[in-house]
This record gives C-alpha cells, sequence and structure tokens, in this order.
C-alpha cells in the first residue's frame, strides 16, 4: 500500500478534505479492511470465497451482506471519537450495528469481533483527527487508552454471556476485552509489525497478509478455538501456526501448499481462527490509516 492510498496525509497526518470527509475515509478503510481479510485464502478453517472453512451456517455472501450492514458504522463510531464521547456512546453505536449485522445474516454472528475490536481503531482515529496528531500506530494505541481505557479496563472484569467469554474466564485467558483493556498487544506487538514487515520486504500483499494472520494465530488467546476445540485446539492451532512461520511463512517455496495443508485440518478438526481473523482485519485497518510504518 502506498501513501498515497493511507488516511495519513502530508503535513498534518491527514488526508485533504474537511473532517466528515476524512471521518467518512477512516470508516471505508474499516470496511475495505474487512472485506480485505474475507478475500485472503487460504486462511485456516476460516471463511473465504473459496469455501466455507470449519462453518456449515455461513459463507462469504453471508458476511458481504454483514459488510453491508456495517458500512455506516464505522464512520458513526469515528466521529463519536471526532467529538470526544464516551465509552457509553461508543458502546451504544456498536451494540447498534451488531443488531443490523444479525438482521442481515438471519442472526449469525460473522463480525461481533470487528465491531468492537475496528469499532475502537475508528474511534481512536477520529480522536487524532480532532487532535491534529499524525496517525500512526503508537498514536492510535495511547489515544485508546487515554480516551477509553479505564472504561475497558472496567468492561474486562465482567462477564458477558458470550461464548468466547466464557471460555476466557474458564481457562484463565485473555479475552477481546481484556485485549483491549491493555491496548491490543497482540495487535500492535505482533500482527501490526509482521504486515508491515512482509509488505516492506516485497512480499505479495496476500502472502504479508497471511503471515499476518499465522503471527496472530501464534500469539492470540482465541477463545474461539476454544469454544470449538478446548484448550487442545487452541494449543494445536498456535503450534501450526508457529511451525508455519519458522518454516518460512508464505514467501517460502511450497507455502501456500502447506497453509491449504493446514486448513483442510482445521476443517477436519473444526477450529475456526475467528479472533485471529478480527486481528488481521485490525492490522489491515491501521495500515489504511497510518500507511507504511
Amino acid at each position: 500500500m502506498s501513501r498515497a492510498q493511507s488516511l495519513a496525509g502530508a503535513s498534518a497526518g491527514c488526508v485533504p478534505g474537511s473532517a466528515p470527509q476524512r471521518l467518512h475515509r477512516i470508516g471505508a478503510a474499516a470496511t475495505v479492511a474487512l472485506y480485505e481479510e474475507l478475500a485472503l485464502a487460504p486462511k485456516p478453517g476460516l471463511v473465504s470465497f473459496i469455501d466455507n472453512g470449519s462453518h456449515r451456517d455461513m459463507d462469504a455472501r453471508t458476511f458481504m451482506r454483514s459488510l453491508f450492514a456495517l458500512r455506516h458504522y464505522f464512520g458513526q463510531i469515528a466521529e463519536l471519537g471526532w467529538r470526544g464521547a464516551p465509552f457509553e456512546a461508543l458502546q451504544a453505536c456498536g451494540i447498534a450495528a451488531e443488531a443490523r449485522m444479525l438482521a442481515a445474516t438471519g442472526g449469525i454472528n460473522t463480525h461481533r469481533g470487528a465491531v468492537f475490536t475496528l469499532g475502537l481503531l475508528c474511534a481512536s482515529a477520529g480522536a487524532l483527527l480532532r487532535e491534529g496528531a499524525a496517525p500512526r500506530p503508537a498514536a492510535l494505541r495511547a489515544a485508546m487508552q487515554q480516551h477509553w481505557g479505564a472504561a475497558l479496563l472496567a468492561r474486562s472484569g465482567q462477564a458477558t454471556g458470550l461464548p468466547g467469554g466464557i471460555a476466557a474466564q474458564r481457562h484463565g485467558l485473555r479475552s477481546a476485552s481484556h485485549e483491549a483493556a491493555a491496548g491490543f498487544p497482540t495487535l500492535f506487538g505482533a500482527v501490526v509489525p509482521a504486515l508491515a514487515g512482509g509488505l516492506q520486504r516485497g512480499l505479495a500483499p496476500e502472502q504479508a497478509r497471511l503471515d499476518a494472520l499465522f503471527h496472530a494465530m501464534a500469539e492470540l488467546d482465541d477463545t474461539n478455538l476454544v469454544h470449538r476445540g478446548g484448550m487442545a485446539g487452541l494449543r494445536h492451532a498456535q503450534q501450526a501456526a508457529r511451525g508455519f512461520l519458522a518454516a518460512g511463512g508464505a514467501a517460502r517455496p511450497g507455502g501456500l501448499e502447506a497453509a491449504w495443508a493446514l486448513h483442510r485440518d482445521f476443517v477436519a478438526r473444526r477450529l475456526s481462527p475467528g479472533g485471529a481473523a478480527d486481528t488481521l482485519a485490525a492490522a489491515c485497518l491501521v495500515l489504511r490509516i497510518c500507511g507504511p510504518v
């Protein structure tokens, strides 16, 4: 991705145009990032345009209906960040977006995690826009923690009743709420550097995204995997991802075939690293907001 394609601008760190236009572009970048994640294949156990992965209740068309339903949400929550809205307002916006998603998909959860994670990043980008700060990954993270860190920490201690939250509580894992309260350490510490580094080394965008996905799988306490396959499923996925990266990743000879083999293995085990998929989409968004890092 070139700097001209990103939301990073020349002097003020923002694209030319009015604040509403810039906020709209933040929201559009989130939608594109989610499409980039969906379009990537192979993705072990995950839905793509090639197949349904480990899922019987959804396919790529389900995800596209969800994206259409969410198309205005990311710009709206970016504007809330620009206005300095409290976390309760962000949460209400996210709950309304999730309801639109479920209505569009017939009750199927396609993007609940992305509504939360990418929504927070869009709000943080909006806050940086208001402050006139250059949108860099560290600045995005700092803005999120400065404006909503206390609320996110309080939220991380609350029981959600959702499968991921139940799995995290039962096994002592970091849920999505815990990741957010800590400033998304897996995203900013591992996945964004992996994606940016792959692109800087000259990998094709699809290869860089695939390696970034495996970095997310290797590091994340993905409660989607625990919900489907228990702790054994999580550990199997983490070890498989680390082995894939240690062998040279997507760009090595036979790397794509190895990724397809892992896809078939995950489908046979009914494993689906949905948290890692959300983290990949979030990394794609960060680079679209910030440009090369």
